[in-house]
């Protein structure tokens, strides 16, 4: 699909969403994280939040479609950027966590998409109007990653373990890490804002490469960390349409008490 502004981001992100609780496809991770922040990101700019609002649309519109033409190419003919089918061709692998596969989404859509959708939105010099919207996204990016985060411990008991053996590993890669991830997107942003062509295309190129090997270090943690993953393994939850049900409604339930909050296995909104 190609959205043509973020109303339709939403409404094809909450369709990937509905379309992974049915076939309890682990493609739903990810998803409902990236739905919540479009939504956000909607509601700030209906609030008047951002400096321009219709550009942030555009911006947001660019940035969803790169997500939306690599599910795509994947589901086709298992085509689409490297990172993007690491990530995608991970979803099968019974031995990964929930949290690897929201990482290998945040990977792949930050470290690649991100700064390409930026220099699209603003080419040339304009670039640097940009930047105070650019940032105000990780304001957003971190009420919606902290509140993934207390979805994910419930359903995964034993998420402590990566503090234990790889250095408090799932908050940087869902907080801090997301933070410098886009701001090297920004510096990639401003790079490919300044080229065109062939020049481009090879610091594209060379975007996918390097972000194709962080997702194998994800997708395939090697030493302690990997015995850390196969414990939370063993005792993280199984049920996929309900665990996508509890991230999708990360949001909503940081907002209500928990009596009110909606309760596994009724599927998406």
């Amino acid at each position: 699909m190609t959205a043509r502004n973020i109303d339709e981001v939403v409404d094809g992100l909450a369709a990937i969403v509905r379309d992974a609780y049915m076939a309890a496809d682990r493609a739903g991770y990810f998803a409902a994280l990236y739905r919540q922040v479009t939504v956000e990101v909607r509601t700030a700019i209906h609030n008047g939040l951002f400096d321009d609002g219709a550009r942030m649309d555009r911006f947001d519109t660019l940035f969803g479609n790169r997500y939306f033409d690599a599910h795509d190419a994947w589901l086709r003919d298992r085509g689409g950027p490297r990172c993007w089918r690491t990530a995608f061709e991970t979803l099968s692998d019974p031995g990964t966590i929930i949290v690897q596969h929201l990482v290998l989404g945040v990977n792949a859509h930050i470290n690649l998409d991100l700064a390409i959708a930026a220099a699209d939105t603003c080419p040339g010099a304009d670039i640097h109007t940009l930047r105070r919207d650019f940032l105000l996204i990780n304001d957003i990016l971190a009420r919606v990653v902290l509140a993934v985060q207390k979805a994910v411990d419930e359903v995964s008991p034993y998420l402590w373990l990566l503090d234990r053996f790889g250095g408090r590993t799932d908050e940087r890669v869902l907080d801090f890490s997301i933070r410098r991830a886009r701001q090297e997107a920004w510096h990639n942003a401003v790079l490919l804002a300044g080229q065109s062509g062939a020049e481009r295309e090879t610091t594209i190129e060379l975007l996918d490469v390097r972000t194709a090997v962080l997702a194998r270090l994800i997708a395939r943690p090697e030493s302690l960390l990997r015995a850390a993953v196969e414990l939370i393994r063993s005792a993280e939850r199984t049920d996929v349409p309900s665990v996508i049900t509890r991230l999708d409604h990360a949001l909503d339930r940081m907002t209500t008490s928990p009596g009110d909050a909606p309760a596994p296995g009724f599927g998406p909104s």
